[in-house]
């Protein structure tokens, strides 16, 4: 009889003890953005080969991009009209040969200006430069208490970023490993660039290191800074990262500047 009733209250109490609870596989980041008077939420939601990424404004959700390494597609919502436009990576790079083809025949034409003006000109096509950054001391942002650097264009000052180690939001390097296969993504729009998309928002930027909590950039007169406001660990379900039921399918050919496919 003492056989007979313990398997069963073995088994009994292996379902029934708690287990420990896994650590949630996603992270999060909320940031607000200010440029004048009205001010931005971008919502950022990353679960393994996953990305959301949500612009609100004080009249709601502007819009959505998802993007999905696992089957390299890129979507655009478009949350007010019920619409989406899917991109793959076929039309990533078909669109990056007509950029490229523009391109070239800008720089033909550029052959025919004076030096001084076809220097200036070329110039501005190239951008970049060098950037550097250079430690400052340190500030509060939120609850974290970061590192502050100036980061400079060429020289000149651009802007500051205030960093903290990701381990004190609870982040891993391979958590945005999303984040580098999205720049591969989009290395075929702009070769250029390939190679300088951080894995992580101000890591290693002109010589700063960490998470930015708080980037300051200063262009054309006006200043926009970036702030992150909450920031952390949870799982997501999968419907955040589909488009939602009833959207329309839009035609990604104007957004390729004519160049798409057509579907």
């Amino acid at each position: 009889m003492t056989v007979r009733f313990l398997v069963p209250a073995i088994l009994f109490s292996l379902l029934t003890t708690p287990t420990l609870a896994q650590a949630p596989d996603g992270i999060f980041i909320t940031q607000r953005v200010t440029s004048g008077a009205t001010p931005l939420t971008i919502e950022m939601r990353i679960a393994a080969t996953r990305m959301r990424t949500e612009m609100a404004g004080p009249n709601g959700v502007l819009n959505v991009t998802i993007f999905d390494g696992g089957k390299q597609v890129l979507y655009i919502v478009d949350p007010t009209r019920k619409t989406y436009v899917e991109m793959t990576k076929a039309d990533v790079d078909r669109m990056g040969a007509q950029v490229q083809g523009a391109m070239a025949k800008m720089q033909a034409q550029l052959e025919k200006l004076p030096p001084a003006q076809r220097a200036q000109m070329e110039a501005m096509m190239k951008g970049g430069g060098a950037i550097a950054a250079l430690r400052t001391g340190s500030d509060k942002v939120g609850r974290w208490t970061c590192d502050k650097y100036d980061v400079t264009l060429n020289g000149q000052k651009i802007g500051e970023v205030c960093n903290v180690d990701p381990t004190a939001l609870g982040f891993a390097a391979t958590d945005f490993d999303v984040m580098r296969q999205m720049g591969a993504f989009y290395s075929g729009m702009a070769p250029q660039m390939a190679g300088q998309l951080p894995s992580v928002p101000g890591i290693d930027q002109g010589g700063s290191s960490g998470f930015a909590v708080r980037t300051v950039m200063m262009t054309q007169g006006q200043t926009v800074t970036t702030e992150v406001v909450d920031a952390g660990r949870q799982t997501f379900p999968d419907a955040l990262f589909a488009v939602p039921a009833g959207f329309t399918r839009q035609d990604a050919t104007g957004l390729l500047g004519g160049f798409g496919p057509g579907r």
